[in-house]
């Protein structure tokens, strides 16, 4: 009896070191298991990040060319429409813009960085020549090229402008910045380094059914100016983007006097 009951108990114990080896073996394999797909994880996580890092930004050349891909058509409409060269919508699109990617843009979809003024539509407030302006707000890109066009012909401080060549964005650019379209005093250069880098005058020759090349690269006929009542040399300059100064010395002119239907050479 007593020997059966020692068979019994070693019977059993043994029964209880198999069981314990086996979940430790199986407690082993599970912890290799997961170690093996930490591992894994880790490694595609790495992977991931090398991608990242090695994939290079776009450059501004890129931006610009995305850019007037997308708005080409937008701004050769608009010329269609209210005779501003393309070149000189587009220029001034990627330049106030940021080509695109300026909080204007991006929030409101403002790409000429038009102000309130009169405005009673949809508004952002940006910091500009101040802190927090009021600029205007659209629901799409297309409303404010169109508000770009009607801004321009709408406005007699503009009028001069639709007097010249519309091929002609060297007056173009210096004419808007004498009108007071910006500030800054290299703003013609820029606009103007825009359209020649990129051949946006293409989309002006486009347009008009002919070809069109760089300022540099074409014979810019005289242009001549009639003076009519209440012009004034100043008025007169400031029109054209020139001086005084440049005025007096094109016409050989010693002070500032002016008679009706007196005839200015404008670009000698």
């Amino acid at each position: 009896m007593k020997v059966t009951l020692r068979v019994m108990l070693l019977m059993l114990l043994l029964v209880a070191s198999s069981c314990g080896s086996k979940k430790k073996i199986a407690a082993q394999k599970e912890a290799e298991r997961k170690e093996r797909t930490v591992r894994v994880t880790s490694k595609e996580e790495t992977s991931e990040e090398k991608v990242t890092r090695t994939t290079a930004p776009k450059t501004y050349t890129d931006k610009v060319t995305a850019y007037i891909s997308l708005y080409a058509p937008i701004a050769q409409e608009e010329m269609h429409l209210y005779k501003i060269p393309a070149s000189i919508t587009l220029a001034q699109g990627i330049l106030e813009s940021g080509a695109g990617e300026g909080r204007l843009t991006r929030e409101a979809n403002n790409h000429f960085g038009i102000k309130c003024h009169d405005w009673t539509g949809a508004k952002i407030y940006h910091d500009d020549d101040l802190r927090q302006e009021c600029f205007r707000k659209y629901k799409d890109p297309k409303y404010s090229f169109r508000d770009h066009s009607l801004f321009l012909a709408e406005r007699s401080r503009y009028a001069g402008l639709f007097e010249l060549d519309p091929t002609d964005y060297v007056s173009w650019a210096k004419g808007l910045r004498a009108a007071g379209y910006a500030t800054d005093r290299k703003y013609p250069e820029k606009l103007i380094s825009i359209i020649e880098r990129y051949e946006l005058y293409k989309y002006d020759g486009e347009v008009l059914g002919k070809d069109a090349v760089a300022y540099t690269e074409k014979q810019v006929p005289q242009r001549q100016y009639i003076v009519k009542q209440g012009d004034t040399l100043y008025s007169i300059s400031k029109r054209f983007g020139l001086t005084v100064e440049q005025l007096q010395q094109y016409n050989k002119l010693k002070g500032t006097a002016l008679a009706i239907g007196q005839v200015l050479v404008i670009n000698p």
